[in-house]
Protein backbone atom coordinates (compact mmCIF):
# COMPACT_ATOMS: atom_id res chain seq x y z
CA UNK A 1 0.00 0.00 0.00
CA UNK A 2 2.28 2.58 0.83
CA UNK A 3 3.89 2.17 -2.96
CA UNK A 4 0.48 3.55 -4.27
CA UNK A 5 0.74 6.68 -2.15
CA UNK A 6 4.45 6.94 -2.92
CA UNK A 7 3.48 6.97 -6.45
CA UNK A 8 0.19 9.65 -5.73
CA UNK A 9 2.78 11.41 -4.06
CA UNK A 10 5.16 11.65 -7.08
CA UNK A 11 2.07 11.93 -9.69
CA UNK A 12 0.81 15.00 -7.49
CA UNK A 13 4.13 17.03 -7.56
CA UNK A 14 4.41 16.64 -11.43
CA UNK A 15 1.12 18.23 -11.57
CA UNK A 16 2.69 21.27 -10.01
CA UNK A 17 6.91 21.44 -11.14
CA UNK A 18 8.79 20.32 -13.78
CA UNK A 19 11.44 19.66 -11.67
CA UNK A 20 12.43 16.09 -11.27
CA UNK A 21 10.64 13.68 -8.26
CA UNK A 22 13.09 11.11 -7.11
CA UNK A 23 11.59 7.94 -5.39
CA UNK A 24 14.73 6.30 -2.87
CA UNK A 25 14.03 3.33 -1.39
CA UNK A 26 16.09 3.81 2.22
CA UNK A 27 14.04 1.07 3.95
CA UNK A 28 17.23 -1.24 4.31
CA UNK A 29 19.06 1.84 5.55
CA UNK A 30 17.18 3.75 7.41
CA UNK A 31 14.63 2.32 10.42
CA UNK A 32 12.15 5.13 10.84
CA UNK A 33 10.66 4.86 6.58
CA UNK A 34 11.18 2.28 3.31
CA UNK A 35 11.23 5.78 1.01
CA UNK A 36 12.22 9.20 0.44
CA UNK A 37 10.36 10.67 -2.50
CA UNK A 38 12.39 14.61 -3.16
CA UNK A 39 10.99 16.99 -4.89
CA UNK A 40 11.38 20.70 -5.75
CA UNK A 41 9.78 24.22 -6.89
CA UNK A 42 11.33 27.32 -8.44
CA UNK A 43 9.97 29.58 -5.16
CA UNK A 44 8.14 29.43 -2.01
CA UNK A 45 4.87 29.71 -3.36
CA UNK A 46 5.64 27.00 -5.89
CA UNK A 47 7.48 24.78 -2.99
CA UNK A 48 4.03 25.14 -0.94
CA UNK A 49 1.41 24.56 -4.14
CA UNK A 50 3.50 21.50 -4.28
CA UNK A 51 2.71 20.34 -1.04
CA UNK A 52 -0.28 21.17 -0.48
CA UNK A 53 -1.68 19.21 -3.59
CA UNK A 54 0.87 15.98 -2.34
CA UNK A 55 -1.16 16.56 1.20
CA UNK A 56 -4.52 16.69 -0.83
CA UNK A 57 -4.12 14.03 -3.33
CA UNK A 58 -2.67 11.70 -0.49
CA UNK A 59 -5.39 12.26 1.65
CA UNK A 60 -7.83 11.52 -1.66
CA UNK A 61 -6.71 8.32 -2.49
CA UNK A 62 -8.60 5.46 -1.10
CA UNK A 63 -6.27 4.14 1.24
CA UNK A 64 -5.07 7.85 1.53
CA UNK A 65 -4.28 9.18 4.99
CA UNK A 66 -2.93 13.05 5.68
CA UNK A 67 0.79 13.11 7.10
CA UNK A 68 1.87 12.90 11.01
CA UNK A 69 3.80 15.56 10.62
CA UNK A 70 4.58 18.62 8.32
CA UNK A 71 7.51 20.71 9.09
CA UNK A 72 8.84 23.69 7.64
CA UNK A 73 5.55 24.96 5.56
CA UNK A 74 6.13 28.38 7.43
CA UNK A 75 9.51 28.99 5.42
CA UNK A 76 9.42 26.83 2.70
CA UNK A 77 12.91 26.23 1.46
CA UNK A 78 12.20 22.43 2.72
CA UNK A 79 8.97 21.20 3.34
CA UNK A 80 8.73 17.82 5.06
CA UNK A 81 5.91 15.78 5.13
CA UNK A 82 6.26 12.82 7.41
CA UNK A 83 3.37 9.71 6.54
CA UNK A 84 5.74 7.54 8.37
CA UNK A 85 6.32 4.35 6.09
CA UNK A 86 7.18 7.13 3.24
CA UNK A 87 8.66 10.72 3.47
CA UNK A 88 8.20 13.75 1.33
CA UNK A 89 10.18 16.17 1.14
CA UNK A 90 9.93 19.40 -0.96
CA UNK A 91 12.91 21.49 -1.53
CA UNK A 92 13.26 25.09 -2.85
CA UNK A 93 15.64 24.65 -5.69
CA UNK A 94 18.56 25.80 -4.63
CA UNK A 95 18.23 24.07 -0.95
CA UNK A 96 17.85 21.00 -2.90
CA UNK A 97 21.72 22.01 -4.39
CA UNK A 98 22.51 22.70 -1.06
CA UNK A 99 21.40 20.02 1.30
CA UNK A 100 22.00 17.07 -1.83
CA UNK A 101 19.84 14.18 -0.64
CA UNK A 102 20.12 12.08 -3.72
CA UNK A 103 24.11 12.23 -3.12
CA UNK A 104 23.53 11.69 0.31
CA UNK A 105 21.61 8.70 -0.50
CA UNK A 106 23.35 7.42 -3.54
CA UNK A 107 23.82 3.60 -2.17
CA UNK A 108 19.76 3.27 -2.06
CA UNK A 109 17.99 2.21 -4.83
CA UNK A 110 16.07 4.29 -6.84
CA UNK A 111 12.61 3.93 -8.21
CA UNK A 112 10.86 5.49 -11.56
CA UNK A 113 6.76 5.73 -11.22
CA UNK A 114 5.00 3.82 -13.97
CA UNK A 115 2.45 6.29 -15.81
CA UNK A 116 -0.44 3.50 -14.60
CA UNK A 117 0.97 3.68 -10.83
CA UNK A 118 3.70 1.70 -9.04
CA UNK A 119 7.45 1.98 -8.80
CA UNK A 120 9.99 0.32 -10.82
CA UNK A 121 14.02 0.56 -10.15
CA UNK A 122 15.91 2.57 -11.70
CA UNK A 123 18.70 0.92 -11.35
Amino acid sequence: MSTELVTVAVEAAATKTPDETVVIDVGDLLAITEYFVITSGSNERQVKAIAEEVERLVKQHPHGRGPRTIEGRDDARWILMDYGDFVVHVFLESARKFYDLERLWGDAPRFEVLQLGGLTSSQ
